[in-house]
């Protein structure tokens, strides 16, 4: 739970690199890869980080009008990238500029209990970390090259002058 706004904004704008790293592997060939044809594609988890951003935090009273959390998968892996910048600039804004340390104490609904939004920021970085998980997986079953996030990914030892761990 975070205690402090200026610890949320450092978190998240470290979180965010790495989304937006992993969009960037996103492509309009790829969008369409799903692990089983009743889950998810890789374009709408995608897109699932960016509504997530305003239809979350919008529980908290903030107005992040950038992206409307109705919206439908956009057809280009360009336009999900640039939304997620848009939307998750606006709430870093946001939270930095309408908050408070004390704000993060503040109770509001969220889905069926009350949530400190000190915990709200935690669990919505924890749920795009999740799903930025999913997304890797998704990437490289696509043939896509999976950028490192938290370390190198296997196309990226090289890199450092190393040799990628067995399988």
């Amino acid at each position: 739970m975070f205690r402090k706004v200026e610890d949320f904004v450092t978190a998240y704008k470290d979180q965010r690199s790495g989304t937006l790293s992993i969009l960037g592997a996103l492509t309009d060939q790829n969008m369409g890869q799903s692990i089983h044809a009743d889950h998810r594609t890789l374009g709408r988890i995608a897109w699932h980080l960016v509504v997530t951003i305003p239809e979350m935090m919008g529980r908290t009273g903030l107005s992040l009008p950038e992206v409307d959390p109705e919206s439908p998968v956009p057809g280009s892996a360009q336009k999900i990238r640039e939304a997620y910048e848009r939307a998750s600039q606006e709430l870093l804004t946001a939270v930095s500029t309408q908050w408070e340390d004390e704000t993060l104490l503040e109770q509001d609904e969220m889905y069926g209990s009350n949530w400190p939004r000190g915990f709200t920021l935690s669990a919505f970085m924890a749920h795009e970390v999740h799903h930025r998980g999913q997304m890797t997986v998704l990437l490289r079953q696509a043939g896509a090259k999976v950028p490192g996030v938290f370390g190198p990914s296997k196309e990226e030892w090289g890199q450092f002058g190393m040799e990628a761990p067995s399988v």
